[in-house]
C-alpha cells in the first residue's frame, strides 16, 4: 500500500466535491442488463467519501461494493452504505436496494458487475447477504473486520463468500494511518483482485 503523506490528507480535504445538483438522477446499468445471485456490483461515486475511499487505496478504481440477491424473484442488492437514508432518521446499515438505485448516477459515475465461476458458491453467499440484512445490521463506522455486529461495505461482500467457502480477501488488512482515522480495514479492490471473479460488464455515466 501507498505511503500516506501530510499531501494526502490535504488531497482528502480539496476532494470535498459533491455530484453537480443539475445532473438529472438517471441509472447507469444497462437496461437490460441481466444480473445473477451472488454477483459482485461495484461503483465509484464523486462524493467525498468515494473520493477518500480511492484516494487512500493504492489500487482503487471503486469506492463501493455490494453482492447482488434474489428477494422474491427480483434482483437486488445488499450493501452497507453511509449516508443514503430511505427516509428521515434512518440509520447508516446494511441496506437492500434495487439494482437500479445502486447504480443511480447521484452514487455512481461508473460501475461493473463481476461474476464469480462457481454458481453454487454464488448462490449460497447471496443467501448470507440475505441474512446479514435481515438482521438490520449498522454501517460500521469503525471499519473493524473483527467485530460482525456492525459492518461496512466490504465486510458484507466478504462475510457472505466466507460462509460460503470462498475466501475473498488477503490475509492482512491495510493500515490507515492519517490524522483523524486509524484503522485496519479493506477495500473494494481487495475483493476485485481477489482473482476468484470475472468481470461481465463495465458501464459509466
Amino acid at each position: 500500500m501507498k505511503t500516506t503523506t501530510p499531501f494526502a490528507a490535504l488531497l482528502l480535504a480539496l476532494l470535498m466535491v459533491s455530484c453537480r445538483e443539475s445532473q438529472p438522477q438517471e441509472s447507469i446499468l444497462p437496461a437490460g442488463f441481466e444480473l445473477r445471485a451472488g454477483d459482485v456490483v461495484f461503483r465509484r461515486g464523486c462524493s467525498m467519501m468515494s473520493r477518500s475511499v480511492v484516494a487512500l487505496d493504492a489500487h482503487g478504481r471503486y469506492s463501493h461494493v455490494g453482492i447482488v440477491v434474489d428477494s422474491s424473484g427480483h434482483k437486488m442488492v445488499v450493501h452497507a452504505v453511509p449516508g443514503e437514508p430511505d427516509f428521515a432518521g434512518d440509520e447508516d446499515r446494511v441496506k437492500m436496494d434495487a439494482p437500479e438505485r445502486f447504480f443511480s448516477s447521484v452514487n455512481a459515475i461508473v460501475g461493473e458487475v463481476c461474476r464469480p465461476a462457481d454458481s453454487l458458491s454464488a448462490a449460497h453467499a447471496a443467501q448470507e447477504a440475505l441474512r446479514i440484512y435481515r438482521r438490520h445490521v449498522l454501517f460500521d463506522h469503525d471499519y473493524d473486520a473483527d467485530d460482525t455486529t456492525r459492518m461496512y461495505c466490504t465486510e458484507v461482500v466478504a462475510l457472505a463468500y466466507e460462509r460460503a467457502g470462498v475466501a475473498l480477501l488477503p490475509a492482512e488488512p491495510h493500515h490507515i494511518n492519517i490524522p483523524g482515522l486509524h484503522v485496519d480495514c479493506y477495500f473494494p479492490s481487495d475483493i476485485y483482485d481477489s482473482g476468484l471473479l470475472v468481470s461481465v460488464g463495465q458501464f459509466h455515466r
